[in-house]
Protein backbone atom coordinates (compact mmCIF):
# COMPACT_ATOMS: atom_id res chain seq x y z
CA UNK A 1 0.00 0.00 0.00
CA UNK A 2 3.25 2.41 0.39
CA UNK A 3 4.71 1.93 -2.73
CA UNK A 4 1.11 2.14 -4.17
CA UNK A 5 0.58 5.93 -2.45
CA UNK A 6 3.65 6.76 -2.92
CA UNK A 7 3.54 6.18 -7.11
CA UNK A 8 -0.02 7.53 -6.91
CA UNK A 9 1.38 10.95 -5.12
CA UNK A 10 4.21 10.98 -7.58
CA UNK A 11 1.73 10.73 -10.76
CA UNK A 12 -0.80 13.35 -8.98
CA UNK A 13 2.60 15.77 -8.45
CA UNK A 14 3.31 15.59 -11.61
CA UNK A 15 0.21 16.69 -12.84
CA UNK A 16 0.33 19.34 -11.09
CA UNK A 17 3.37 20.71 -12.35
CA UNK A 18 3.50 19.68 -15.97
CA UNK A 19 -0.30 21.06 -16.80
CA UNK A 20 1.25 24.59 -17.91
CA UNK A 21 3.84 22.87 -20.77
CA UNK A 22 1.28 19.91 -21.71
CA UNK A 23 1.88 19.13 -26.18
CA UNK A 24 0.55 16.48 -27.95
CA UNK A 25 2.80 13.86 -29.50
CA UNK A 26 2.54 12.40 -32.75
CA UNK A 27 2.03 8.53 -33.02
CA UNK A 28 5.26 7.38 -33.33
CA UNK A 29 6.97 9.79 -30.90
CA UNK A 30 8.29 8.36 -27.46
CA UNK A 31 7.09 10.57 -24.54
CA UNK A 32 9.35 11.69 -22.29
CA UNK A 33 9.27 11.65 -18.66
CA UNK A 34 9.08 15.20 -18.39
CA UNK A 35 5.67 15.13 -20.26
CA UNK A 36 4.28 12.50 -18.40
CA UNK A 37 1.65 14.18 -16.41
CA UNK A 38 -1.19 11.84 -16.15
CA UNK A 39 -1.53 10.85 -12.23
CA UNK A 40 -3.10 7.20 -10.76
CA UNK A 41 -6.09 9.30 -10.38
CA UNK A 42 -6.34 10.94 -13.49
CA UNK A 43 -6.30 7.77 -15.35
CA UNK A 44 -9.46 5.80 -12.82
CA UNK A 45 -11.22 8.49 -13.53
CA UNK A 46 -10.93 8.74 -17.36
CA UNK A 47 -11.59 5.52 -17.35
CA UNK A 48 -14.68 5.52 -14.76
CA UNK A 49 -15.84 8.15 -17.28
CA UNK A 50 -15.02 6.17 -20.68
CA UNK A 51 -17.36 3.57 -19.35
CA UNK A 52 -19.55 5.42 -17.14
CA UNK A 53 -22.01 5.90 -20.03
CA UNK A 54 -24.84 5.76 -22.27
CA UNK A 55 -23.61 2.62 -24.48
CA UNK A 56 -22.22 1.04 -21.32
CA UNK A 57 -26.09 1.75 -20.21
CA UNK A 58 -27.34 0.67 -23.25
CA UNK A 59 -25.43 -2.83 -23.73
CA UNK A 60 -26.22 -3.85 -19.85
CA UNK A 61 -29.85 -4.22 -20.95
CA UNK A 62 -28.91 -5.99 -24.43
CA UNK A 63 -27.79 -8.38 -22.18
CA UNK A 64 -31.09 -9.02 -20.54
CA UNK A 65 -32.19 -11.10 -23.06
CA UNK A 66 -30.29 -13.70 -21.02
CA UNK A 67 -31.86 -12.90 -17.98
CA UNK A 68 -30.64 -11.10 -14.81
CA UNK A 69 -28.36 -13.74 -13.15
CA UNK A 70 -26.76 -14.96 -16.96
CA UNK A 71 -26.52 -11.18 -17.59
CA UNK A 72 -24.13 -10.48 -14.37
CA UNK A 73 -22.71 -13.40 -14.43
CA UNK A 74 -21.92 -12.29 -18.14
CA UNK A 75 -20.98 -8.79 -16.46
CA UNK A 76 -18.48 -10.64 -14.11
CA UNK A 77 -16.45 -12.43 -16.52
CA UNK A 78 -16.11 -10.85 -19.70
CA UNK A 79 -15.08 -7.47 -18.64
CA UNK A 80 -12.53 -8.73 -16.21
CA UNK A 81 -10.57 -10.56 -19.08
CA UNK A 82 -11.16 -7.28 -21.39
CA UNK A 83 -9.32 -5.11 -18.84
CA UNK A 84 -6.67 -7.35 -18.31
CA UNK A 85 -5.84 -7.13 -22.12
CA UNK A 86 -6.26 -3.50 -21.79
CA UNK A 87 -3.62 -3.21 -18.20
CA UNK A 88 -1.31 -5.72 -20.26
CA UNK A 89 -1.60 -2.98 -23.44
CA UNK A 90 -1.34 -0.49 -21.08
CA UNK A 91 1.84 -1.48 -19.95
CA UNK A 92 3.35 -1.63 -23.30
CA UNK A 93 2.07 2.11 -23.55
CA UNK A 94 4.00 3.08 -20.51
CA UNK A 95 7.34 1.36 -21.00
CA UNK A 96 7.40 2.04 -25.15
CA UNK A 97 6.10 5.59 -24.28
CA UNK A 98 3.85 5.90 -27.90
CA UNK A 99 0.61 5.49 -29.06
CA UNK A 100 -1.00 2.04 -29.41
CA UNK A 101 -1.04 2.45 -33.38
CA UNK A 102 2.46 2.71 -33.69
CA UNK A 103 2.70 -0.45 -30.89
CA UNK A 104 1.28 -2.41 -33.73
CA UNK A 105 4.33 -1.61 -36.21
CA UNK A 106 6.81 -3.76 -34.68
CA UNK A 107 4.22 -6.83 -35.16
CA UNK A 108 2.59 -5.61 -38.23
CA UNK A 109 5.35 -3.90 -40.06
CA UNK A 110 5.73 -0.09 -41.04
CA UNK A 111 3.05 0.04 -43.55
CA UNK A 112 1.38 -2.73 -42.26
CA UNK A 113 0.32 -1.34 -39.28
CA UNK A 114 -1.52 1.51 -41.74
CA UNK A 115 -4.56 -2.23 -41.21
CA UNK A 116 -5.02 -1.88 -37.95
CA UNK A 117 -4.77 2.12 -37.66
CA UNK A 118 -7.85 2.27 -40.09
CA UNK A 119 -9.61 -0.58 -38.46
CA UNK A 120 -9.05 1.70 -35.30
CA UNK A 121 -10.22 5.02 -36.36
CA UNK A 122 -13.40 3.36 -37.95
CA UNK A 123 -14.17 1.85 -34.25
CA UNK A 124 -13.60 5.02 -32.14
CA UNK A 125 -15.16 7.09 -34.60
CA UNK A 126 -18.22 4.61 -34.59
CA UNK A 127 -17.99 4.67 -30.58
CA UNK A 128 -18.38 8.69 -30.99
CA UNK A 129 -21.70 8.31 -33.03
CA UNK A 130 -23.24 5.51 -31.12
CA UNK A 131 -22.71 7.82 -27.71
CA UNK A 132 -23.39 10.61 -29.36
CA UNK A 133 -26.51 9.48 -31.08
CA UNK A 134 -28.21 8.53 -27.34
CA UNK A 135 -27.15 11.80 -26.43
CA UNK A 136 -28.80 12.96 -29.02
CA UNK A 137 -32.04 10.76 -28.47
CA UNK A 138 -31.90 12.40 -25.11
CA UNK A 139 -31.98 15.90 -26.35
CA UNK A 140 -35.12 15.08 -28.80
CA UNK A 141 -36.97 14.13 -25.50
CA UNK A 142 -35.89 17.36 -23.72
CA UNK A 143 -37.20 19.24 -26.56
CA UNK A 144 -40.27 17.32 -26.71
CA UNK A 145 -40.92 18.21 -23.32
CA UNK A 146 -39.70 21.76 -23.41
CA UNK A 147 -41.00 22.72 -26.94
CA UNK A 148 -43.63 20.34 -27.60
CA UNK A 149 -40.96 19.14 -30.71
CA UNK A 150 -41.53 15.52 -32.18
CA UNK A 151 -39.26 13.22 -29.92
CA UNK A 152 -36.87 10.36 -31.64
CA UNK A 153 -39.02 7.80 -33.50
CA UNK A 154 -41.82 9.96 -33.71
CA UNK A 155 -43.08 11.64 -37.30
CA UNK A 156 -41.23 14.70 -37.67
CA UNK A 157 -38.23 13.86 -35.02
CA UNK A 158 -35.73 13.93 -38.09
CA UNK A 159 -34.53 18.31 -38.02
CA UNK A 160 -34.89 18.30 -34.23
CA UNK A 161 -32.46 14.92 -33.97
CA UNK A 162 -30.18 16.99 -36.79
CA UNK A 163 -30.38 20.31 -34.46
CA UNK A 164 -29.36 17.85 -31.48
CA UNK A 165 -26.31 16.53 -33.58
CA UNK A 166 -25.26 19.37 -34.18
CA UNK A 167 -25.37 20.57 -30.75
CA UNK A 168 -23.75 17.81 -29.66
CA UNK A 169 -20.41 17.87 -32.37
CA UNK A 170 -20.07 21.46 -30.74
CA UNK A 171 -19.89 20.27 -27.29
CA UNK A 172 -17.36 17.05 -28.35
CA UNK A 173 -15.35 20.00 -30.09
CA UNK A 174 -15.21 22.29 -27.18
CA UNK A 175 -14.43 18.95 -24.58
CA UNK A 176 -11.47 17.96 -26.79
CA UNK A 177 -10.20 21.38 -27.98
CA UNK A 178 -7.07 21.65 -25.68
CA UNK A 179 -6.09 17.79 -25.92
CA UNK A 180 -5.43 16.30 -22.55
CA UNK A 181 -5.50 19.16 -20.42
CA UNK A 182 -9.15 19.56 -21.07
CA UNK A 183 -10.05 15.97 -21.25
CA UNK A 184 -8.80 15.48 -17.43
CA UNK A 185 -11.04 18.94 -16.57
CA UNK A 186 -13.89 17.10 -18.42
CA UNK A 187 -13.53 13.94 -16.40
CA UNK A 188 -13.28 15.30 -13.17
CA UNK A 189 -16.64 17.09 -13.58
CA UNK A 190 -18.14 14.83 -15.88
CA UNK A 191 -17.46 11.39 -13.51
CA UNK A 192 -19.37 13.30 -10.30
CA UNK A 193 -22.61 13.74 -12.38
CA UNK A 194 -23.01 10.56 -13.71
CA UNK A 195 -22.09 8.63 -10.23
CA UNK A 196 -25.33 10.93 -9.26
CA UNK A 197 -27.13 9.43 -12.23
CA UNK A 198 -26.55 5.69 -11.73
CA UNK A 199 -27.38 6.55 -7.86
CA UNK A 200 -30.10 7.74 -8.73
CA UNK A 201 -31.80 5.15 -11.63
CA UNK A 202 -30.69 2.18 -9.28
CA UNK A 203 -32.58 3.28 -6.13
CA UNK A 204 -35.78 4.42 -8.59
CA UNK A 205 -35.91 1.04 -10.35
CA UNK A 206 -35.80 -1.01 -6.65
CA UNK A 207 -37.96 1.50 -5.01
CA UNK A 208 -40.42 -0.14 -7.47
CA UNK A 209 -39.66 -3.25 -8.18
CA UNK A 210 -38.23 -5.82 -5.57
CA UNK A 211 -34.95 -7.71 -6.02
CA UNK A 212 -36.79 -10.92 -6.11
CA UNK A 213 -38.81 -9.77 -8.71
CA UNK A 214 -35.52 -8.41 -11.06
CA UNK A 215 -34.06 -11.82 -10.26
CA UNK A 216 -37.12 -14.14 -11.22
CA UNK A 217 -37.97 -12.46 -14.17
CA UNK A 218 -37.33 -14.33 -17.13
CA UNK A 219 -37.23 -13.25 -20.85
CA UNK A 220 -40.22 -14.02 -23.48
CA UNK A 221 -38.84 -17.49 -25.36
CA UNK A 222 -38.21 -15.55 -28.76
CA UNK A 223 -36.28 -12.65 -26.86
CA UNK A 224 -33.74 -15.01 -25.17
CA UNK A 225 -29.78 -14.44 -25.49
CA UNK A 226 -27.64 -17.93 -25.27
CA UNK A 227 -24.95 -17.12 -22.75
CA UNK A 228 -22.18 -17.16 -25.15
CA UNK A 229 -23.60 -14.55 -27.50
CA UNK A 230 -23.84 -11.98 -24.51
CA UNK A 231 -20.28 -12.76 -23.51
CA UNK A 232 -19.11 -11.82 -27.10
CA UNK A 233 -21.28 -8.78 -26.99
CA UNK A 234 -19.77 -7.37 -23.61
CA UNK A 235 -16.38 -8.59 -25.02
CA UNK A 236 -16.40 -6.73 -27.67
CA UNK A 237 -17.86 -3.91 -26.13
CA UNK A 238 -15.00 -4.04 -23.54
CA UNK A 239 -11.95 -4.27 -25.92
CA UNK A 240 -12.53 -1.73 -28.00
CA UNK A 241 -11.30 0.80 -25.33
CA UNK A 242 -7.40 -1.67 -25.67
CA UNK A 243 -6.26 -0.12 -28.36
CA UNK A 244 -6.98 3.44 -27.29
CA UNK A 245 -5.45 2.48 -23.90
CA UNK A 246 -1.45 3.44 -24.73
CA UNK A 247 -2.39 7.16 -26.03
CA UNK A 248 -3.10 7.65 -22.01
CA UNK A 249 -0.36 5.55 -20.21
CA UNK A 250 2.00 7.05 -22.80
CA UNK A 251 1.29 9.92 -20.46
CA UNK A 252 2.14 8.17 -17.30
CA UNK A 253 5.41 7.83 -15.35
CA UNK A 254 4.49 4.88 -12.87
CA UNK A 255 3.58 1.27 -13.83
CA UNK A 256 0.66 1.24 -11.68
CA UNK A 257 -0.75 4.51 -13.47
CA UNK A 258 -0.43 2.01 -16.45
CA UNK A 259 -2.26 -0.42 -15.16
CA UNK A 260 -3.87 -0.94 -12.05
CA UNK A 261 -5.75 2.40 -12.41
CA UNK A 262 -7.42 1.83 -15.96
CA UNK A 263 -8.48 -1.39 -14.84
CA UNK A 264 -9.73 -0.11 -11.95
CA UNK A 265 -11.89 2.63 -13.56
CA UNK A 266 -12.70 0.73 -16.34
CA UNK A 267 -13.61 -3.30 -14.79
CA UNK A 268 -15.90 -0.93 -11.75
CA UNK A 269 -17.45 1.12 -13.85
CA UNK A 270 -18.36 -0.90 -16.67
CA UNK A 271 -19.95 -3.84 -14.35
CA UNK A 272 -21.95 -1.33 -12.86
CA UNK A 273 -23.46 0.72 -15.29
CA UNK A 274 -24.00 -2.59 -17.01
CA UNK A 275 -25.68 -3.34 -13.76
CA UNK A 276 -27.81 -0.61 -14.13
CA UNK A 277 -29.19 -1.30 -18.21
CA UNK A 278 -29.92 -4.28 -16.55
CA UNK A 279 -31.73 -3.53 -13.77
CA UNK A 280 -33.32 -0.91 -15.74
CA UNK A 281 -34.52 -2.93 -18.60
CA UNK A 282 -36.09 -5.18 -16.59
CA UNK A 283 -37.75 -2.95 -14.41
CA UNK A 284 -38.86 -1.27 -17.53
CA UNK A 285 -40.11 -4.54 -19.03
CA UNK A 286 -41.77 -5.41 -15.64
CA UNK A 287 -43.54 -2.13 -15.52
CA UNK A 288 -44.97 -2.11 -18.84
CA UNK A 289 -45.26 -6.20 -19.36
CA UNK A 290 -43.29 -6.04 -22.01
CA UNK A 291 -39.53 -6.63 -23.30
CA UNK A 292 -38.36 -4.71 -25.88
CA UNK A 293 -34.36 -4.73 -26.10
CA UNK A 294 -35.08 -1.55 -28.72
CA UNK A 295 -35.74 0.19 -25.87
CA UNK A 296 -33.06 0.02 -23.74
CA UNK A 297 -31.54 3.04 -24.71
CA UNK A 298 -31.20 5.49 -21.48
CA UNK A 299 -33.89 7.91 -22.80
CA UNK A 300 -36.42 5.29 -23.34
CA UNK A 301 -35.70 3.87 -19.74
CA UNK A 302 -35.27 7.20 -17.98
CA UNK A 303 -38.96 7.85 -19.47
CA UNK A 304 -40.27 5.08 -18.49
CA UNK A 305 -38.81 5.45 -15.24
CA UNK A 306 -40.48 8.97 -15.00
CA UNK A 307 -37.36 10.68 -14.37
CA UNK A 308 -37.59 13.75 -16.22
CA UNK A 309 -35.57 15.79 -18.34
CA UNK A 310 -32.81 16.40 -15.39
CA UNK A 311 -31.72 12.64 -16.04
CA UNK A 312 -31.54 13.04 -19.95
CA UNK A 313 -29.33 16.15 -19.08
CA UNK A 314 -27.13 13.84 -17.14
CA UNK A 315 -27.04 11.67 -19.84
CA UNK A 316 -26.01 14.20 -22.48
CA UNK A 317 -22.50 14.97 -19.67
CA UNK A 318 -22.14 10.98 -19.35
CA UNK A 319 -21.74 11.09 -23.41
CA UNK A 320 -19.50 13.87 -23.30
CA UNK A 321 -17.23 12.27 -21.37
CA UNK A 322 -16.90 9.45 -23.19
CA UNK A 323 -16.29 10.73 -26.02
CA UNK A 324 -13.36 12.65 -25.38
CA UNK A 325 -11.20 8.97 -25.04
CA UNK A 326 -12.97 8.24 -28.55
CA UNK A 327 -12.37 11.05 -29.95
CA UNK A 328 -8.56 11.42 -28.19
CA UNK A 329 -7.90 7.51 -29.37
CA UNK A 330 -9.28 8.09 -33.09
CA UNK A 331 -7.23 11.52 -33.52
CA UNK A 332 -3.63 10.19 -32.41
CA UNK A 333 -4.98 7.14 -34.65
CA UNK A 334 -4.09 9.07 -37.49
CA UNK A 335 -1.09 10.50 -37.07
CA UNK A 336 0.33 6.49 -37.89
CA UNK A 337 -0.64 7.08 -40.95
CA UNK A 338 0.85 10.64 -41.69
CA UNK A 339 2.63 13.31 -39.99
CA UNK A 340 1.31 16.15 -42.01
CA UNK A 341 -1.48 16.79 -39.33
CA UNK A 342 -0.87 17.87 -35.86
CA UNK A 343 -1.93 15.31 -33.40
CA UNK A 344 -4.28 18.20 -31.57
CA UNK A 345 -5.58 19.10 -35.13
CA UNK A 346 -5.81 15.48 -36.04
CA UNK A 347 -8.45 15.02 -32.76
CA UNK A 348 -10.48 18.31 -34.06
CA UNK A 349 -10.72 16.77 -37.90
CA UNK A 350 -11.89 13.63 -36.68
CA UNK A 351 -14.41 14.83 -34.16
CA UNK A 352 -16.25 17.21 -37.23
CA UNK A 353 -16.13 13.77 -39.33
CA UNK A 354 -17.98 12.02 -36.43
CA UNK A 355 -20.75 14.72 -36.42
CA UNK A 356 -21.20 13.82 -39.85
CA UNK A 357 -21.53 10.21 -39.53
CA UNK A 358 -24.33 10.76 -36.53
CA UNK A 359 -26.59 11.18 -39.21
CA UNK A 360 -26.41 7.74 -40.63
CA UNK A 361 -28.47 6.44 -37.62
CA UNK A 362 -31.34 8.86 -38.33
CA UNK A 363 -32.07 6.52 -41.74
CA UNK A 364 -31.60 3.29 -40.35
CA UNK A 365 -34.48 0.94 -39.93
CA UNK A 366 -33.30 0.20 -36.27
CA UNK A 367 -30.95 1.44 -34.09
CA UNK A 368 -30.42 -1.49 -31.82
CA UNK A 369 -29.82 -3.92 -34.78
CA UNK A 370 -26.99 -1.09 -36.03
CA UNK A 371 -25.76 -1.17 -32.84
CA UNK A 372 -25.37 -5.41 -32.54
CA UNK A 373 -24.27 -5.33 -35.93
CA UNK A 374 -21.52 -2.68 -34.74
CA UNK A 375 -20.52 -4.77 -31.73
CA UNK A 376 -20.27 -8.12 -34.31
CA UNK A 377 -17.51 -6.03 -35.81
CA UNK A 378 -15.64 -4.90 -33.21
CA UNK A 379 -15.45 -8.58 -32.14
CA UNK A 380 -14.58 -9.74 -35.53
CA UNK A 381 -11.56 -7.29 -36.52
CA UNK A 382 -9.87 -6.47 -33.22
CA UNK A 383 -9.96 -10.11 -31.23
CA UNK A 384 -7.74 -11.04 -33.98
CA UNK A 385 -5.53 -7.60 -33.86
CA UNK A 386 -5.31 -7.97 -30.33
CA UNK A 387 -3.59 -11.58 -30.04
CA UNK A 388 -1.03 -11.03 -32.07
CA UNK A 389 -0.30 -7.65 -30.78
CA UNK A 390 0.23 -8.85 -27.24
CA UNK A 391 1.72 -12.27 -28.17
CA UNK A 392 4.30 -9.84 -30.20
CA UNK A 393 5.35 -7.72 -27.33
CA UNK A 394 5.53 -10.58 -24.68
CA UNK A 395 6.39 -13.16 -26.01
CA UNK A 396 8.26 -13.11 -29.64
CA UNK A 397 9.99 -9.18 -28.83
CA UNK A 398 10.42 -10.31 -25.44
CA UNK A 399 9.17 -7.07 -23.95
CA UNK A 400 11.89 -4.71 -26.14
CA UNK A 401 10.76 -2.51 -28.75
CA UNK A 402 13.29 0.18 -30.17
CA UNK A 403 11.00 3.58 -30.78
CA UNK A 404 14.36 4.47 -33.06
CA UNK A 405 13.58 1.65 -35.81
CA UNK A 406 9.37 2.74 -35.62
CA UNK A 407 9.84 4.97 -38.82
CA UNK A 408 13.22 3.42 -40.31
CA UNK A 409 12.72 2.12 -43.90
CA UNK A 410 14.96 -0.84 -44.57
CA UNK A 411 15.00 -1.38 -40.41
CA UNK A 412 14.09 -3.91 -37.99
CA UNK A 413 10.02 -3.47 -38.42
CA UNK A 414 10.20 -3.03 -42.39
CA UNK A 415 9.81 -6.68 -42.79
CA UNK A 416 8.82 -6.72 -46.94
CA UNK A 417 8.15 -3.25 -48.73
CA UNK A 418 7.06 -2.41 -44.69
CA UNK A 419 4.51 -5.55 -44.26
CA UNK A 420 4.93 -8.09 -42.27
CA UNK A 421 2.68 -10.59 -44.09
CA UNK A 422 2.44 -13.23 -41.75
CA UNK A 423 0.65 -11.06 -39.20
CA UNK A 424 -1.63 -9.65 -41.83
CA UNK A 425 -1.90 -13.76 -42.89
CA UNK A 426 -2.82 -14.65 -39.15
CA UNK A 427 -4.67 -11.89 -38.85
CA UNK A 428 -7.04 -12.80 -41.53
CA UNK A 429 -7.08 -16.61 -40.32
CA UNK A 430 -8.41 -14.90 -36.93
CA UNK A 431 -11.29 -13.12 -38.78
CA UNK A 432 -12.10 -15.85 -40.80
CA UNK A 433 -11.83 -18.46 -37.26
CA UNK A 434 -14.08 -15.80 -35.53
CA UNK A 435 -16.82 -15.83 -38.49
CA UNK A 436 -16.37 -19.76 -38.43
CA UNK A 437 -17.53 -20.72 -34.75
CA UNK A 438 -20.08 -17.19 -34.12
CA UNK A 439 -22.49 -19.62 -34.66
CA UNK A 440 -21.48 -22.75 -33.78
CA UNK A 441 -23.57 -24.25 -30.50
CA UNK A 442 -21.01 -24.90 -28.00
CA UNK A 443 -19.62 -21.24 -28.78
CA UNK A 444 -22.90 -19.79 -28.25
CA UNK A 445 -24.04 -21.37 -25.35
CA UNK A 446 -20.35 -20.85 -23.56
CA UNK A 447 -17.31 -18.57 -24.07
CA UNK A 448 -18.72 -17.06 -26.96
CA UNK A 449 -16.46 -16.52 -30.20
CA UNK A 450 -14.38 -13.33 -29.10
CA UNK A 451 -11.64 -14.70 -26.78
CA UNK A 452 -11.28 -18.29 -28.15
CA UNK A 453 -10.29 -16.01 -31.32
CA UNK A 454 -7.74 -13.99 -29.22
CA UNK A 455 -6.01 -17.28 -27.82
CA UNK A 456 -5.60 -19.11 -31.04
CA UNK A 457 -4.39 -15.84 -32.91
CA UNK A 458 -1.91 -15.04 -30.69
CA UNK A 459 -0.88 -19.12 -30.79
CA UNK A 460 -0.85 -18.98 -34.48
CA UNK A 461 1.44 -15.87 -34.64
CA UNK A 462 3.83 -17.22 -31.86
CA UNK A 463 4.70 -19.93 -33.40
CA UNK A 464 4.95 -18.25 -37.00
CA UNK A 465 7.34 -16.12 -35.91
CA UNK A 466 9.14 -18.39 -33.83
CA UNK A 467 12.41 -17.63 -35.69
CA UNK A 468 12.22 -14.03 -34.34
CA UNK A 469 12.24 -14.49 -31.12
CA UNK A 470 15.58 -16.76 -31.45
CA UNK A 471 17.03 -14.00 -32.95
CA UNK A 472 15.97 -11.13 -30.08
Amino acid sequence: MEELRQEVELGTNAADHLDEISVEYYATEEVPMSQRNIGFWDMVFVWIGANSNNASWYVGGTVAGAAFTGAIIVALVANPIAYLVLALVGYMGYKVGTSTMALTRPAFGIRGSFLPTALNTITFLGWAVVNTFIAVISMSFIFKDLLGWPAYGEPGSTWPMILGIIFMSALNLVAVSLGRKSIKIVERIGVALILILGIWITAIVFKAHSFSDIISWKPPTESKMPFGTAIDIMAAFSLAWVLGIAEFTRYTRTTKAATIAPLLGACSSLIWFAFVGIVATIGAALSTGTFDPNNSDPSTLVTNLGLGWVALIMIIVACITTNVVNLMAAGVSVTNVTKKVKPLHSIWLVTIISGFLMLVPLYMASFLDTFMIFLEYIGMVLSALLGILVADYFFIQKKKYEVKELELEGGKYWYTNGVNVKAIAVWVIGVVFFLAIRDVTIFTSTTGAVYPTIIVTAILYSIVSMSRRKAV
